[in-house]
């Protein structure tokens, strides 16, 4: 158990891939349509896929069709990375979806931010607590998007037993570095805000970041990676201009288009995953495609 923890420690390090979630043309998951992107995200170099986050549209999905897709994903990835899966939804939703999670194989869970209007931080190490009993003390990865509680919280957070770290989703470096050295120092601060925000964010001690481009171009991910692994920040940020068209796009709408710029984008590339569900937009505007085809054929995606 020890050896395998260390091993997910070491894979958060390097770039979660948030992966989609598909649905046939009746709409229903289709998890199978993932094997192509999976095959070339870890063949490019991806650490540790993630089912079950955002781009995954996990609040779009019933928690029977999440434990579905944490199933489906571990068997796809079998022994080639570790595999965190995430939970959420109210208590009896996260403690049911942790347990599936972990007999599926998962090697941790990314514990989602509570959406619940009311939410004490307190409350909330409660919630961890069930779903490490729930999990058989899975480590946790938890999902911070907002940061509006305080260090004083985060670190109680940090300290609730099985967590093992931080996917730091607010765009506030200077938070990040005052709760990083509030907490343990074997945390290991992820950065969640995908390719545009990884420098910022390295730079103030976050190691790996999450991404969604994981799904279309993953050999571009894996090279931002290994500039800022190397401390380029300048050749970091060169590549990352190359593909900020592309996060542009899943940014506007108020982030609505998020997970159909990668949709789209995949159905562009010939690996249709349908399209999102609702209340996410779908299809992107003619603008929005026009501006998504032309960064796909320049950077030869289609």
């Amino acid at each position: 158990m020890k050896d395998k923890t260390r091993a997910l420690e070491t894979a958060l390090t390097g770039i979660s891939g948030i992966l989609v979630t598909p649905y046939d043309a009746s709409g229903e998951i289709a998890p199978e349509r993932l094997a192509p992107i999976i095959d070339r995200a870890l063949g490019a170099g991806m650490h540790i896929p993630v089912v079950n986050g955002n781009t995954g549209e996990f609040y779009a999905l019933t928690t029977d069709e999440a434990c579905v897709m944490a199933r489906e994903v571990v068997g796809m990835v079998g022994d080639r990375a570790p595999v965190l899966a995430g939970i959420g939804r109210g208590i009896k939703d996260a403690c049911a979806l942790a347990k599936a999670s972990a007999e599926a194989g998962a090697a941790g869970l990314m514990v989602h931010q509570p959406p619940d209007p009311f939410v004490a931080p307190r409350g909330i190490v409660d919630y961890l607590t069930a779903i490490s009993d729930a999990s058989g003390g899975l480590p946790m990865m938890l999902y911070l998007r907002n940061d509006a509680m305080g260090t004083a919280a985060i670190a109680a957070l940090c300290a609730v037993p099985g967590v093992r770290g931080v996917k730091w989703a607010t765009p506030n470096p200077l938070r990040l570095a005052e709760a990083k050295a509030a907490c343990d120092p074997a945390i290991v601060w992820v950065g969640g805000l995908a390719e545009t925000w990884a420098p910022a964010l390295y730079a103030v001690g976050a190691r790996g970041f999450t991404s969604g481009l994981i799904n279309i171009w993953p050999e571009r991910s894996l090279a931002i990676h290994a500039t800022l692994e190397a401390g380029d920040y300048t050749g970091a940020n060169a590549l990352i201009a190359g593909m900020r068209v592309f996060e542009d796009i899943r940014a506007e709408e108020m982030s609505g288009t998020n997970v159909t710029g990668v949709k789209a984008a995949l159905a562009a590339a010939g690996q249709d995953c349908g399209p999102t569900r609702p209340p996410s937009a779908w299809p992107l505007t003619p603008s929005q495609q026009g501006k998504l085809d032309s960064f796909l054929r320049a950077n030869n995606l289609i």
